[in-house]
């Protein structure tokens, strides 16, 4: 089962990366579409936009670095959050499904529920 909690971690991890990868692209390419458009009102808008885009999938992807450096550290904590954030990535068809279906299996086995008890 470690090798189970390690590819969840990594997939946590890599993920919650690629989210931030995501929205530093996205950030700077309303940024870019606001600096063509002429009209000053335009540009605000998609200012605005470029920054609440960014703040979203930070705010979404800081917990599942934390989580995945917790269950490589083997927390309680990180197995519960990372339940969490599979739990709500399951609405993300198909990938996030998969690999909340993958996490969530992963987490509540009965071996890896002892594990992280006996680590704390």
């Amino acid at each position: 089962m470690e090798k189970h909690i390690n590819v969840v971690a990594a997939l946590q991890i890599g993920f919650s990366i690629l989210g931030l990868i995501i929205g530093g692209v996205l950030f700077t390419l309303f940024v870019l579409l606001g600096n063509f458009i002429d009209e000053p009102d335009a540009q605000i808008v998609f200012g605005i936009i470029a920054k609440v885009v960014m703040l979203v999938l930070i705010v979404l992807s800081i917990p599942g670095i934390i989580a995945g450096i917790g269950l490589l550290k083997r927390k309680e904590w990180a197995r519960i959050l990372t339940l969490i954030l599979s739990v709500l990535s399951l609405i993300n068809f198909p990938i996030g499904t998969a690999i909340g279906a993958y996490s969530i299996w992963a987490m509540v086995q009965p071996e890896v529920v002892e594990l992280f008890k006996t680590k704390n």
